[in-house]
């Protein structure tokens, strides 16, 4: 069932890109995405099938992220429909080349979800740019040919650092008086408490570099607000709310070697410290941003910078890191479906040029409201609760000040958002021009990822909670 989920979109994916017709080519997007949320939502029953146990092995967070990814593909696949076939597109090529190239994304994703052999994760995710760098350059303006190659050379420097991270880790395998015959995240760990560790920590720290630059972490984070800023709404959604979670489940691979080596203290501090700098820089950038959509790019790097706080304090904030990454993507890919509409209606990224958002557009109006709030952290959003355990962890630590720094970054990102939301929210507004831009399709996908958020928030599913419980076990939670 797991090499089904890999294989099927990368063959659909082939037949889209001879087909002739768009509106083929959007039913099987959808129903790709249908039917890989209907698979991922079976193995939630822990009946996989049987596998190739040494490639593809599914574990509480690989499925974790594999759902995440496959709910927000699907939302991506329905925001698609009014995107293209009320959009102005003249590039018929770039049309064409759409949705193969969403389906071989989605491929490369589920791959890294639902490997344990580094080696193969590492493919995958070098699989993932690959297959998005051409939707990237969808719309073919200069800025977007810019964003494209930044995002290549950018990526494939983190990708070939993280590369000889794994080949670090497998002569720190080779060389333990156990030894380890592959990859797998079960021969390393076996192999971790005799490992060579200098060998170890390099591979660590290039790891942690390296899959870092494709997270959004700093300092390597550079490609991502341009990428995003360029790419079209559904894409940048999928970038945001999927990809980045990809990136740091390639990192818990590596940190879960470590933890079973005894270098978990290491590989903590080195989290935590990527993790505040990154919140440091993303903060400072979103106070002076009015791009809309950059402002949006800006948000993920503060988010993943959370993450991976969260993760390196360990205990009770690594529960909320993982229930962060849940709550990040539903609220941030409802973020980039909404700013879709509003560049759509009103031909601009910068905020300064919309106004009356709340008239023109109210749908997406009351949304951008309420997602802001959300992603800002203000209860009772589910970002609140996953926030609230990483600043609690934090604060009761040996080092106070750290969550006393972590709360504040938080105040000022969330600040620099409104700044920027609020203005273009309000005003009278202009009921000219073209209003095809708030459709039902257009709503209906960030209306259930809000809804979503604001439910996780009142209430967690016993299901998620056992998962999220298990999957910070496994990762020294």
């Amino acid at each position: 069932m797991l090499s089904l989920l890999v294989i099927v979109p990368a063959i659909l994916g082939v037949l889209a890109l001879y087909s002739k017709d768009l509106r083929i080519d959007l039913a099987l997007l959808v129903g790709t995405a249908i039917a890989h949320l209907l698979v991922t939502a079976c193995l939630w029953t822990g009946e996989s099938g049987p596998e190739l146990d040494s490639l593809l092995k599914l574990d509480v967070p690989g499925l974790l992220f594999l759902s995440i990814t496959s709910v927000i593909f699907l939302s991506a696949a329905l925001y698609t429909i009014p995107y293209i076939v009320h959009g102005t597109h003249d590039k018929p090529a770039a049309l064409q080349r759409f949705v193969p190239c969403l389906l071989w994304f989605l491929s490369a994703m589920t791959l890294v979800a639902v490997t344990q052999h580094l080696a193969l994760m590492w493919a995958a995710v070098e699989g993932t740019t690959l297959a998005s760098a051409p939707l990237v350059y969808f719309y073919r303006r200069r800025g977007a040919l810019e964003a494209t190659w930044k995002y290549l050379l950018v990526c494939s420097v983190g990708i070939a650092l993280a590369l000889l991270g794994t080949f670090f880790v497998g002569i720190a395998a080779a060389g333990s008086s156990v030894g380890a015959s592959d990859l797998t995240l079960s021969g390393l760990s076996r192999a971790a408490p005799f490992m060579a560790r200098p060998w170890l920590k390099a591979a660590f720290v290039l790891a942690l570099v390296g899959y870092g630059t494709k997270m959004g972490l700093a300092p390597l984070h550079t490609w991502l607000p341009d990428t995003h800023s360029e790419a079209p709404s559904p894409v940048s959604a999928l970038l945001s709310g999927a990809l980045l979670n990809c990136a740091f489940l390639a990192i818990l691979r590596f940190y879960q070697v470590c933890l079973a080596s005894g270098d978990s203290q290491f590989a903590r501090t080195l989290l935590v410290v990527l993790g505040m700098a990154s919140l440091l820089l993303a903060s400072a950038f979103m106070v002076s941003q009015r791009d809309y959509k950059r402002l949006f790019a800006y948000s993920s790097i503060e988010n993943m910078g959370i993450m991976a706080v969260g993760m390196g304090l360990g205990g009770a904030a690594s529960y909320g890191a993982l229930l962060h990454a849940v709550n990040h993507s539903l609220c941030k890919a409802g973020l980039f479906f909404l700013a879709g509409n509003v560049l759509r209606s009103f031909g601009t990224t910068r905020a300064r040029d919309v106004s009356g958002v709340l008239v023109r557009l109210p749908g997406t109006g009351v949304l951008l409201l309420v997602l802001l709030l959300a992603i800002g952290g203000a209860p009772p959003f589910g970002p609140f609760w996953s926030e609230f355990l990483i600043f609690q962890s934090a604060l009761g630590g040996a080092h106070a000040w750290l969550g006393v720094l972590f709360v504040s970054l938080l105040a000022v990102a969330f600040l620099g958002m409104a700044g920027v939301l609020l203005p273009m929210l309000s005003g009278g507004g202009s009921l000219r021009g073209p209003r095809s831009a708030e459709s039902r399709l257009s709503i209906l996908p960030p209306l259930a990822l809000a809804s979503a958020a604001l439910a996780i928030g009142l209430y967690l599913p016993p299901f998620l909670a056992d998962a999220l419980h298990r999957a910070a076990g496994m990762l020294g939670g």
